[in-house]
């Protein structure tokens, strides 16, 4: 869906983007179908977990003093999947590192479409965010802009300053990409359609 005339935005634009029509926070929000992005609380919860129907975790946090109790060991007995992501909420840490392998994690959990997926850390905002908009952006083949208010329409979300360099690095690497693509497939449908 990438146009022409899309420009990455600044940070500054994006923070704006960010903080305009938020809606309240909660816990836990499914911001697509059968993705959740959630808090600590949410991810120590068993009751919700259930409730919500929940196969699969990814813990954006993992190692984090307040993290320690969701381990794999955590959903030994409830048959959760856990995956853990060693992250720190701070600008200068390099989470784009863990864009590709979560995507592919959370494409093949849902390959499968009963299954439902958790994407917490602490608060559920920056890094469980980020990576689900990485997700969104590299699987789904959104702008960032998109994927960002495919999100926020449900969940409030603030990804740090560094994430947010991060991600519109990830979203100008994509859009090259993809640019790159085209060329070679109306280069070769050109080749072939020569006499």
């Amino acid at each position: 869906m990438a146009s022409r005339e899309y420009v990455t935005p600044s940070n500054y634009e994006l923070e704006k983007l960010l903080s305009r029509g938020t809606v309240a926070y909660t816990h836990v929000n499914e911001v697509w179908p059968n993705i959740f992005i959630g808090d600590e609380q949410t991810a120590r919860d068993r009751y919700s977990l259930q409730k919500l129907g929940v196969t699969h975790v990814l813990n954006a946090a993992e190692g984090e003093r307040n993290s320690v109790c969701t381990g794999a060991g955590y959903y030994s007995n409830m048959d959760i999947e856990y995956y853990g992501i060693k992250a720190e909420d701070i600008p200068s840490f390099n989470i784009s590192v863990h864009f590709f392998t979560s995507a592919e994690y959370m494409r093949h959990v849902l390959s499968n479409s009963q299954n439902k997926l958790l994407v917490h850390c602490v608060m559920g905002r920056s890094r469980s965010a980020t990576l689900v908009l990485a997700y969104l952006m590299i699987e789904k083949k959104m702008l960032l802009v998109e994927a960002i208010e495919q999100v926020k329409r449900r969940r409030q979300i603030i990804p740090n300053w560094g994430f947010l360099k991060q991600l519109r690095e990830l979203d100008t690497f994509l859009l090259e990409q993809r640019s790159e693509h085209t060329h070679t497939e109306t280069a070769e449908s050109t080749e072939r359609t020569r006499p």
